[in-house]
């Protein structure tokens, strides 16, 4: 294979790899490009297992340069201000998407959330083996640690992660479903119908880095949930606008004033309700959304 071909035929896959590691989409394309130069300077050089198996490799250093960048990432996050949520991805128009990265439930922003639990360490070997589902003794090579002990991170994570993934993950348009429906009860006030789509143990979070005013700790429970977000809508400006949006492959709605993204609200549907909301609205975080138009 033509090192051409190989940075195209892996590009994708080591993306998804570095932005379910990181969360960040600038971080996870540097570590992308540092792979593949390291794998061109391997390869040329004739490095045995760069020119044997080119995705080994690539996925052995784009996973070590992840674990390193989210120990340092760690430790910032410890000082951020509220909840930290990852950057989004966002598809406004879906016939625009590019082969990137695949988009599917596991890069949520409530999964990456919920991956905050694990160590660097357990996140890798996690999702190596759950969402790209590498065999144990490959996992072993590229964290350099035995297969035995790869099927014990394995287990500890599920173990942190507790029973936040089990059940029925809601196809395509049961989540467009409901997301509209979600909309018109908003719209209309209607608490009722609103709580009808909330689980009773949902929890909402808000990451506005502290840069503008939001709720810094989880809301939890429906009631304190919906009555927060139909008091927010009472308050939107005259110039608020909405509009509809795949964000991290789920059902998003972006707000704007002024034409200005102003937050990504995300729903997290399991069993045909809603059990979390993630609201980004630190605008560091918004730089890449689209404007209104």
């Amino acid at each position: 294979m033509q090192q051409e071909d190989v940075f195209q035929t892996y590009k994708p896959l080591l993306f998804s790899i570095a932005y379910n590691m990181l969360g960040n989409i600038m971080d996870a394309e540097d570590c992308v490009q540092e792979a593949l130069l390291r794998w061109y300077q391997a390869s040329n050089n004739g490095e045995r297992e760069a020119v044997r198996s080119p995705k080994s490799y690539l996925s052995m250093i784009v996973t070590h340069l992840c674990i390193d960048q989210l120990r340092s990432a760690r430790v910032q996050r410890e000082r951020y201000i509220g909840v930290w949520l990852p950057e989004p991805l966002v598809v406004v128009d879906e016939s625009s998407v590019t082969d990137m990265v695949e988009l599917s439930e596991t890069l949520s922003v409530a999964f990456l959330h919920l991956l905050e639990k694990l160590s660097p360490i357990e996140r890798a070997v996690f999702l190596l083996r759950q969402v790209f589902d590498y065999e144990y003794a490959e996992i072993a090579a590229i964290v350099q640690k035995s297969e035995d002990n790869c099927r014990q991170i394995v287990r500890r994570a599920r173990q942190h992660l507790g029973a936040h993934r089990p059940g029925y993950h809601a196809s395509k348009e049961e989540q467009d479903t409901i997301l509209h429906q979600f909309i018109h009860a908003c719209i209309h006030g209607d608490m009722d119908g609103l709580l009808t789509l909330l689980t009773n143990d949902i929890v909402s979070y808000a990451d506005s880095g502290g840069k503008v005013p939001s709720a810094r700790n989880p809301l939890h429970g429906a009631d304190r949930v919906a009555r927060y977000l139909l008091g927010l809508l009472q308050k939107a400006p005259e110039d608020y606008h909405f509009r509809i949006a795949r964000i991290n492959s789920q059902p998003g709605i972006i707000s704007y004033i002024n034409g200005v993204p102003f937050s990504l609200l995300t729903l997290d549907i399991l069993d045909g309700r809603i059990r979390e909301i993630d609201v980004i609205v630190n605008p560091d975080k918004l730089r890449g959304v689209p404007t209104y138009r």
